[in-house]
């Protein structure tokens, strides 16, 4: 059998290679979320804690010109194979996203849980549109959307690239072997999982798992000479000073708040949207950089690099 690290290798190659490009410069602005994970508001839906801040940091991109970019996970179609209850639990959430794709910024990626995505009847059935039982009629959502696997940012006078994916690319469990995968979850670890159990075959909390997957990454990276943005293990990462360009945006189901990455004037942070107390005891919602703001180019690994056009 193939080793974790072939496999990761192998699919990231294909996933760049099939990706879609997207063409950036410095005037460009795109925030990353993934993993929110948009259930059907039943006890196993770990988003529904989070929707209002995610809506106002939603909003907030939406107001300022940013491009959203959903790495992937956005909706939990393993625990709930029915989209339409997920659509009506957070059905103010997918008015905003339609904002974003009516002004052409959404790009939206797909993860292992919501992997039906890269079936085009799937989108076409669940996510062009749907029926609006109140009016009796159909409305239009997302229509001709097509959901990635892959991205590749590309600055246009720099040629720098950016692999974005949702990050499960090689983690056997969670890729190669997701039919089975997916029935654990949907019909044993969906009940455990409402009251505090986390599925095995997840990386999350597992760190042994989570820094396994960083290394596999990153050696891909180093070999490829590209910067790599993804989810997947819930963990946000910004790296340190001599470490490889993995980026990871975290995830929208953390108790403490989302995490993001946010790509803005040519730079590249890591931020946090989370609820705050003011002294009069008054809640606020508040965004707080944790990593940067970093210039992109400072993690361009090329040796034949383009200058900037001025």
């Amino acid at each position: 059998m193939i080793s974790e690290k072939k496999l990761a290798e192998k699919r990231l190659t294909e996933a760049y290679n099939n990706a879609k490009i997207e063409y950036f410069d410095n005037n460009s602005k795109y925030i990353f979320f993934s993993d929110c994970h948009r259930g059907d508001s039943t006890p196993s839906d770990e988003f529904a804690k989070n929707q209002n801040t995610f809506l106002f940091a939603l909003e907030f991109y939406f107001n300022n010109g940013y491009t959203y970019v959903e790495a992937g996970d956005g909706d939990e179609l393993w625990e709930s194979s029915n989209f339409k209850a997920i659509r009506l639990a957070h059905d103010e959430v997918y008015s905003l996203l339609k904002k974003f794709f009516d002004s052409n910024r959404l790009i939206m990626l797909y993860g292992n849980h919501n992997i039906y995505l890269k079936y085009k009847n799937f989108v076409k059935k669940n996510y062009y549109k749907f029926y609006d039982d109140y009016n009796q009629e159909d409305v239009e959502l997302f229509p001709g959307i097509t959901p990635y696997e892959a991205v590749v940012f590309k600055h246009k006078n720099t040629g720098q690239e950016i692999l974005t994916v949702h990050g499960h690319q090689g983690d056997r469990m969670n890729d190669k072997l997701w039919h089975f995968t997916r029935l654990t979850v949907r019909y044993f670890w969906r009940y455990l999982h409402s009251i505090g159990f986390i599925n095995p075959a997840s990386p999350v909390r597992n760190a042994e798992k989570i820094h396994k997957i960083e290394r596999i990454y990153s050696n891909w990276i180093e070999m490829n000479k590209i910067m790599v943005i993804c989810g997947h293990t819930h963990r946000p990462h910004f790296p340190k000073v001599e470490e490889l360009p993995y980026f990871n945006d975290g995830s929208c189901v953390r108790a403490s708040g989302i995490q993001g990455i946010e790509i803005v004037d040519g730079k590249i942070m890591l931020i946090e949207w989370s609820i705050r107390y003011d002294p009069s005891g008054d809640l606020h919602i508040r965004k707080k950089i944790l990593r940067g703001p970093k210039p992109i180019e400072e993690f361009d690994l090329r040796t034949n690099k383009t200058n900037i056009v001025k």
